[in-house]
């Protein structure tokens, strides 16, 4: 029986990969031929909503704390007499008349007989209405230039979206404010471990010999050290009457001596394997430079894990200033971090009556799972054998 000719079907189903149906055989979108390593990375990042939406928060995060001031209601240092330890103030929609409007009830202290303790109650007689970009505290942006616009805001009265500490400050503000240190110190200390163990990696990967024997035993004596020992010792070491700057750095530095040793030994195997590849031998046969080598021919050949690499590691620096903060040697006081805010509540007190002392320490854990979620989505979009 002879076989029947059959027209091809097309199929109008178009994966995530982009790959159509033609004939019962798959046929490839162009651009998959053409596109580059970052946009075959950029493609499959994009595919992983929890990553992109994660990211998108971090770029916010970060908004807020390079414009700190103009987010924050209030500086990291005003005070309100009378206000002390007071409760997260409550955000009410609809007025007693009907109409809706974002206002917040007065607040009167009161003196609980029994314990003797101020208690904080709403006034509801009186209302005061929540505004957008009014005129607060003047303040310096970026110790730049002067303004006095601020976010939101409440005349008359304060603001306490996060309540209040010990001395009447308000905790959101300062939280704000502590994003900038707690943040970037995790950006500058990353920065710093990458360029030590890229370059450390990449010497006694590519040249081997004597030179990778010493850079190997460091890196094996440094890592047999406990971590949180050393920082605490080093930290202790400082001296406290360093100015903010200054602290600042040189907390930045003691966070970054054991940071750059796991990726010196990633960076150290990779080029182990590729020195011998034949493009190696080539360039070498060139007359290329081993600069040359290692920073055009073989660290691009994994750039995409050097990336990953650094994602994952930002949240380990953070988590690390915020504890030594939090145990009193890392930032001091006047600075502001997420560590030194958490220092209000070191006692069960504080905890069992002013819990909301401890939403900086929610912030820390937003962060650190944001940063986790997007490492996870470069680690699969760079995986060569991902589908």
């Amino acid at each position: 029986m002879s076989e029947q000719t059959k027209t091809p079907q097309i199929s109008s189903v178009v994966t995530t990969e982009d790959v159509v149906l033609v004939g019962g055989k798959k046929s490839v979108d162009e651009r998959y031929y053409y596109a580059s390593q970052w946009e075959l990375i950029r493609w499959r990042f994009s595919l992983h909503r929890m990553a992109v939406f994660s990211l998108v928060m971090l770029i916010v995060l970060y908004i807020l704390a390079i414009f700190a001031e103009f987010f924050s209601p209030y500086t990291t240092d005003t005070r309100f007499e009378g206000f002390q330890q007071s409760p997260p103030s409550k955000i009410h929609l609809i007025r007693p008349g009907g109409g809706l409007q974002l206002y917040v009830f007065g607040t009167k202290r009161v003196l609980d007989q029994a314990t003797f303790k101020f208690n904080f109650v709403e006034d509801t007689s009186i209302i005061y209405p929540i505004s957008f970009f009014v005129q607060g505290e003047p303040y310096k942006m970026w110790n730049l230039f002067r303004a006095d616009v601020h976010l939101f805001g409440v005349r008359d009265v304060p603001l306490f979206l996060f309540g209040s500490d010990r001395l009447g400050r308000d905790v959101l503000s300062r939280t704000l404010y502590g994003a900038r240190i707690s943040l970037s110190i995790g950006l500058v200390g990353v920065f710093i471990s990458f360029i030590l163990g890229v370059i450390l990696g990449g010497i006694s990967g590519y040249f081997g010999g004597i030179v990778d024997d010493i850079i190997q035993r460091v890196i094996d004596f440094l890592i047999a050290i406990p971590g949180l020992p050393l920082w605490m010792t080093l930290a202790a070491a400082l001296p406290r009457d360093w100015p903010t700057l200054k602290l600042y750095f040189a907390i930045t530095l003691i966070l970054s001596v054991l940071g750059w040793t796991g990726l010196a030994r990633v960076v150290r195997g990779k080029l182990l394997q590729l020195r011998e590849e034949d493009y190696t031998l080539a360039a070498r046969g060139a007359g290329a430079s081993d600069w040359r080598i290692i920073t055009r021919h073989l660290l691009p050949g994994f750039t995409s894990h050097l990336i990953v690499s650094i994602t994952f590691n930002v949240p380990g620096m953070i988590l690390s200033e915020t504890a030594l903060s939090f145990i009193g040697l890392g930032m001091q006081p006047p600075a502001v971090s997420w560590g030194v805010l958490l220092q209000d509540a070191q006692n069960l007190t504080a905890v069992a009556q002013q819990n909301w002392l401890l939403i900086p320490a929610l912030w820390v854990i937003a962060t650190v799972l944001l940063f986790n979620f997007v490492g996870d989505g470069l680690r699969d979009a760079a995986d060569p054998y991902t589908r």
